[in-house]
């Protein structure tokens, strides 16, 4: 899978891929994640690799101070235990991690987290994790934390309540559907799960409200179609081949149902939202092969497959949004 799907992140517009770490087993060792790291790299010379550890009792304040020696490990993810694919190794008593999150915060690493209460009605997940952001955040005012996929209004506006050290992500996916989507077709179906319009459209909003508080993260995840079309559906939206399109694509939709203004959709708001504020938060070289390279649209000049199959044939997977007609994207070197 990794060999067949890790070419469309540039295919997606995207150059920087912050990568999760929720494999099996969980990456939890720096050793790990360099061997990763080299993995992908050599599949996608072209694409920085922005590498994450797994929060685990085994990640302790020396494997932090280790992370942070490497240089390629910006970030460590926390996941609540059981609230998404892979994640029954993760954390279930997040004050004993405190001497993990002051080392993070010594270090300078950033703390992303998978912000769902497990053990409550999914639509309520999120809501119910507010408390804990808010208290992660005034333990360690100097961490960078990341609500990773927000996905509600009150995520949204929690952030906001936060002070410059709290970011959020927001998806592709997310901007498009609510949870009639998710129910309606299992290709839809992602943790965490869509919410009401009125969450829809408060993501919509802050993704252009040039905060730079809200930035992208696709949270692409491909499953073989096997594994979306059972009984226990697996979580996750393959959206990466076409993650920048999809983006203008659901603001489009915004403007014409009048849930945003057209004046918000600026260059600098839309550059912000899909690179340069997620640069800024993680300290990347702004100028970082920025200059020399943009990427170019092109209307209704193609149209996202029904599958995409590996080149042997043992691998289909759904991307988001199949058979829909979209902008076509290039790259244009600028030197």
């Amino acid at each position: 899978m990794m060999e067949f799907v890790t070419p469309y992140i540039e295919k997606g517009g995207c150059d920087t891929a912050l990568v999760m770490p929720n494999l099996q087993p969980p990456i939890t060792q720096v050793s790990q994640v360099i061997a990763y790291h080299e993995a992908l790299s050599r599949i996608a010379p072209k694409v920085k690799f922005l590498m994450t550890l797994y929060l685990h009792p085994t990640v302790t304040p020396d494997v932090i101070a280790e992370a942070a020696m490497s240089k390629i490990i910006y970030g460590v993810k926390l996941y609540p235990a059981g609230v998404t694919t892979n994640s029954q190794d993760g954390v279930l008593d997040i004050a004993q991690y405190y001497p993990v999150f002051e080392a993070m915060q010594t270090h300078d690493l950033v703390l992303n987290l998978h912000g769902e209460t497990p053990d409550i009605e999914v639509l309520q997940a999120e809501a119910a994790f507010v408390p804990t952001l808010h208290r992660l955040h005034a333990a360690f005012p100097r961490l960078r934390i990341v609500l990773e996929h927000v996905s509600t209004a009150k995520g949204v506006e929690a952030v906001r309540q936060c002070g410059p050290t709290v970011a959020a992500t927001i998806t592709a996916h997310h901007l498009f559907m609510t949870t009639e989507n998710a129910e309606d077709d299992a290709h839809n179906f992602c943790k965490p799960i869509a919410k009401t319009l009125e969450d829809r459209i408060a993501l919509l909003r802050a993704a252009v409200d040039g905060s730079g508080k809200f930035f992208f993260g696709s949270d692409s995840a491909p499953h073989p179609v096997q594994s979306k079309e059972q009984t226990n559906v697996a979580a996750g939206c393959f959206t990466q081949g076409w993650t920048s399109v999809l983006v203008i694509d659901a603001l489009k939709q915004a403007i014409e149902n009048g849930w945003i203004s057209n004046h918000k959709i600026r260059h600098e708001t839309l550059e912000g939202f899909l690179s340069t504020y997620g640069r800024k938060f993680y300290k990347i070289d702004q100028l970082s092969g920025s200059l020399q390279w943009r990427i170019q649209l092109e209307k209704g000049a193609e149209t996202i497959p029904k599958s995409i199959i590996s080149s042997d044939g043992k691998i289909e997977v759904v991307p988001f949004r199949r058979g829909e007609q979209v902008m076509s994207l290039s790259w244009i070197d600028r030197s």
